[in-house]
């Protein structure tokens, strides 16, 4: 049995194309609807005039992502309530719509974060990349976060401003730029006040707390999930670990480990992206993949190239730290199991050919992403047809 082969669209604002997913070779979409306020509730409505265009392209929507979670729900003040009761209606309208997986995720205020969005490989395309120097500079020198200072050493406090120092006007205004963006789904970026105000509101909020927060909205929502048939899917953090001193709690297997049990339901699950997780040394993909193997609901297989200095790149599909041929052998051992065939989509595919020429959302342009796709299918195919 192969994976389900989706791609994730943005909408009908999306430079690429239902049709140009199609001719990926993809059965499905992964989208969400970007354009209703975090909190609100998704209509029956909203929800089918969006599954209605992807039919009519010829492909399925059957997994949300995501359904966004809002601030209020992380920090368990404001409108959390009725927010978490919205959330059950979005959940049981997107079920009676035919949908089955809710993807969301947990990292307070930002999504993923980095620092170059245009990073130039050896053969020209261009990739995502997380350079924890530049990181620190931004957020010592240009952010300005109070309290920052106290989390680095005297060394990395020199080497960011001599780094900062040393780079063109326009490189410094790029990185600002960079790690300020909006969502995914929103050519909004956030401003520095913006950023510093909101993260004023996590100051009594740690890793513990904010555990106790998702497991308080799971403890809602998954009863409602598994009643109509659906799964919930979480994406782990990205990057891997704490930034601008907000917790991070879904970046190890001990974390996956804990929010599985906290909330022991078939419902609870996992997104699991072999790029998130890879991006730290002491996360060893297939054994998560071995231990979580019947939990996980959604994979997003990409590869990052890790250094021992903190900063990783998005490398080709077959090319970075994770063994994806190891992956893929895990994931048809688990589909064969469980006797299902596990939605999956290539991630963060590098700028390339013609797509160089054009303005798409980072990581998500459609040559690149074709390319990964290309890749993981033939691994796949090459498995299956050795495994049978």
């Amino acid at each position: 049995m192969l994976m389900h082969q989706t791609m994730r669209w943005y909408g009908p604002n999306d430079v690429v194309k239902l049709s140009d997913i199609r001719q990926a070779g993809c059965a499905g979409v992964v989208t969400a609807l970007h354009q209703i306020p975090v909190g609100d509730v998704w209509p029956v409505a909203e929800i089918m005039k969006r599954k209605e265009l992807i039919e009519a392209a010829g492909m399925s929507w059957t997994v949300v992502e995501s359904l966004p979670v809002s601030e209020d729900i992380k920090k368990q003040n404001g409108d959390y309530i009725k927010h978490i009761e919205n959330y059950k209606i979005s959940l049981r309208n997107l079920a009676e719509c035919g949908i089955k997986v809710i993807t969301y995720n947990f990292m307070p205020i930002l999504d993923w974060l980095r620092t170059d969005i245009a990073y130039t490989m050896p053969d020209g395309s261009k990739a995502l990349y997380f350079h924890r120097l530049s990181f620190i500079a931004f957020d010592l020198y240009q952010l300005k976060r109070p309290g920052a200072e106290n989390e680095y050493s005297a060394e990395e406090k020199e080497a960011a401003l001599i780094w900062l120092n040393n780079m063109r006007e326009e490189d410094r205004e790029q990185l600002f730029r960079n790690l300020l963006l909006g969502l995914p789904g929103s050519d909004d970026a956030f401003t520095a006040e913006q950023v510093l105000a909101a993260l004023k509101t996590y100051a009594n909020i740690d890793a513990d707390k904010l555990k106790e927060h998702l497991v308080y909205f799971l403890q809602q929502v998954v009863p409602v999930a598994e009643a109509c048939g659906l799964v919930m899917a979480i994406h782990p953090d990205d990057p891997p670990y704490p930034v601008l001193g907000l917790p991070r709690i879904v970046s190890t297997e001990a974390d996956a480990a804990y929010l599985l049990n906290a909330v022991d339901s078939p419902a609870n699950g996992l997104c699991f992206c072999t790029g998130s997780y890879g991006a730290r040394a002491d996360n060893n993909i297939v054994k998560m993949l071995q231990r979580f193997g019947d939990r996980v609901h959604f994979l997003h297989l990409r590869n990052t190239k890790r250094d021992t200095e903190g900063n990783f790149y998005e490398a080709a599909h077959l090319a970075g730290d994770t063994d994806m041929y190891e992956v893929i052998k895990e994931v048809l051992a688990i589909q064969k199991r469980r006797n299902i065939s596990l939605p999956m989509r290539p991630d963060h595919g590098h700028q390339m050919l013609d797509d160089l020429n054009k303005k798409t959302y980072p990581g998500y342009s459609a040559i690149g992403r074709l390319k990964g796709l290309a890749e993981l299918r033939g691994v796949e195919y090459a498995l299956s047809k050795m495994l049978q």
